[in-house]
């Protein structure tokens, strides 16, 4: 598999005008992004980065407060969403795209359109998101093909469960939102249950009450029985809507909490997909490492979230809770499947790096970020402001002050603004953080070592020397290609120090490593540094504090 690289935009905030910035303000107030914001310019310039996809959250027509009903848009009830822009993953329409990103509303299909050709000519693949679970408690698709049947529209509302019915019942009993919103006035009857498995009609302030659970023939109302002959009617709809995208043009799909439908339907849908466009990818927002190999042996994933793993492990590393070592065994544990791994260390469930709940100061990632993007030849994912240190601490509405850049609100994220407008606008700082990135992002997409290279984790052979090797704060390993080999030392500590690391003859015999007096490139600095390149022989290493060396002999 080829090493891909992916950049996340949310485009309701990337490209938002300076707004007032009104805590729960309107979309007049605070203002939004549009896709057409993504010009040429814009693309080419995240293409040069060495991004070769980019993730658009947030396309699909999701529930919100604000008031489309002039372009015959059904408003949505208040009770019922969450902030004034409303959650991107309360899907409304799978059909349709959010009003709020389009600049002529009546033709946002059309600017989609654009977009993804856009896309396509600046060289990047075009990631949407597929919301799978769950969708709005009002969902109506209005821009469903002709004869197409509607989510719901079918179901036989007297049963809890049925395998022709797209949704579970409570049945007799309304929606009860007094936990959430005092004398509510939004009126369900019967029911429906609630996205995040709640099946009772009291869901609370902490559950995705803003959505209902799509059924995909599990019985979980009496004991969880899995009936799938025939073929559950959710199976079809949801297939085609997957077919519906992919025939525009959609390169791939991050599949939203995937591991909460059966991989039965996955492996049903992924099938079907592939079938007619075999260079779609799906990448699956998976929690459960036990479930790893089954969603992508059987449910046709080519890339699942490393999040309870590496993205934990680096993350207590980097605040000091853990030790470097650990990362050789959260390697280990996915090893068969490595290439399958999308590695991150933001995303927009994850508190930013420079939040106060995380580490505050960006610079103190840096070695996480030579770690998950250069380790193996699995897959890196960078979230946009990352590179700029976006703190995440804003307060703006229905998310409050939680180290997150809210998904809920309209916002103006200044970060974000700077990194649409360019380089011009940057603060020293956040000009050397963002060309860090870009060298590291750079080597994924050019280094034939990180492509495509083996691995060889160092650590085994340097325990014994803590005096020049300190394991709970140093991590080594080797890429190796053809001709080329990259040797990779990384310091999570402030202060900058010469270590020495062994290479073992293991790894000499197993990558064909050349010995001797070598001279080598800093690859991330241009700086050479003379390697005493020997079996068994130590090899001393100069490093920055927060960061790393990766040479290249």
């Amino acid at each position: 598999m080829e090493k891909i690289s992916i950049y996340q935009v949310l485009p309701r905030l990337y490209s938002n005008p300076a707004g007032k910035n009104v805590q729960n303000g309107t979309l007049s107030q605070n203002g939004c992004g549009k896709m057409n914001h993504f010009t040429d310019k814009v693309l080419r310039r995240i293409k040069d980065f060495g991004y070769s996809h980019i993730w658009y959250t947030g396309l699909l027509e999701h529930a919100t407060q604000t008031d489309y009903s002039k372009h015959g848009i059904a408003p949505d009830h208040a009770d019922v969403v969450k902030g004034k822009a409303g959650s991107p993953y309360a899907i409304k329409d799978y059909y349709d795209i959010d009003p709020d990103l389009a600049e002529d509303v009546p033709h946002r299909m059309v600017e989609f359109e654009k977009l993804l050709a856009r896309t396509h000519a600046a060289g990047l693949k075009f990631v949407m998101d597929f919301v799978p679970n769950h969708v709005a408690r009002q969902y109506h698709s209005d821009n469903r093909p002709a004869g197409t049947h509607d989510l719901g529209e079918d179901d036989d509302s007297t049963q809890a469960f049925s395998t022709s019915n797209n949704f579970y019942y409570i049945t007799d009993e309304p929606l009860h939102l007094d936990k959430i919103v005092a004398h509510s006035t939004y009126a369900e009857q019967p029911a429906k249950a609630t996205g995040n498995d709640r099946f009772d009609a009291w869901p609370d302030r902490n559950d995705w009450y803003e959505t209902v659970k799509l059924n995909y023939g599990i019985d979980y109302i009496n004991g969880g029985a899995r009936q799938f002959g025939p073929t559950p009617n959710t199976w079809h709809k949801m297939t085609n809507i997957l077919l519906y995208w992919a025939g525009k043009g959609v390169d791939a799909f991050r599949c939203d909490m995937a591991e909460m439908v059966p991989v039965e339907f996955w492996n049903y849908a992924t099938r079907r997909v592939k079938e007619q466009f075999p260079h779609v990818c799906f990448i699956a927002e998976v929690y459960n490492p036990s479930e790893y190999r089954n969603y992508i042996h059987n449910g046709g994933f080519d890339y699942l979230y490393n999040k309870v793993g590496l993205y934990d492990t680096l993350r207590a590393i980097v605040c000091g809770h853990a030790s470097a070592s650990d990362i050789t065994h959260r390697w280990q544990e996915v090893d068969d499947i490595q290439d399958h791994m999308l590695n991150f260390l933001e995303n927009h469930d994850e508190q930013r790096i420079a939040s106060n709940y995380f580490c505050t100061d960006p610079i103190k990632a840096l070695p996480a970020l030579l770690v998950s993007a250069l380790m193996n030849k699995n897959a890196i994912m960078i979230y946009a402001g990352q590179e700029l240190g976006e703190p995440g601490m804003d307060s703006e509405g229905f998310s409050g002050c939680d180290g997150r850049t809210t998904i809920f609100d309209y916002w103006h994220v200044e970060k974000l603004s700077k990194l649409y407008k360019g380089k011009r606008y940057f603060t020293k700082a956040e000009r050397e953080l963002y060309d860090y990135y870009e060298k590291v992002i750079t080597l994924c997409a050019t280094d034939k070592a990180i492509s495509n290279g083996n691995f060889f984790d160092l650590m085994y052979a340097n325990y014994d020397h803590p005096e020049s090797f300190n394991a709970q704060r140093h991590y080594a390993f080797l890429r190796k290609q053809d001709s080329e080999t990259l040797l990779v030392v990384i310091n999570f500590d402030s202060e900058p120090c010469e270590v020495s690391v062994r290479i073992p003859q293991h790894a000499f015999d197993h990558l064909g490593l050349p010995k001797g007096h070598k001279t080598g490139k800093d690859l991330l600095t241009g700086k050479t540094q003379t390697l005493l390149f020997y079996p068994e022989g130590l090899c001393p290493i100069a490093l920055p504090g927060y960061g790393g060396v990766v040479i290249k002999l």
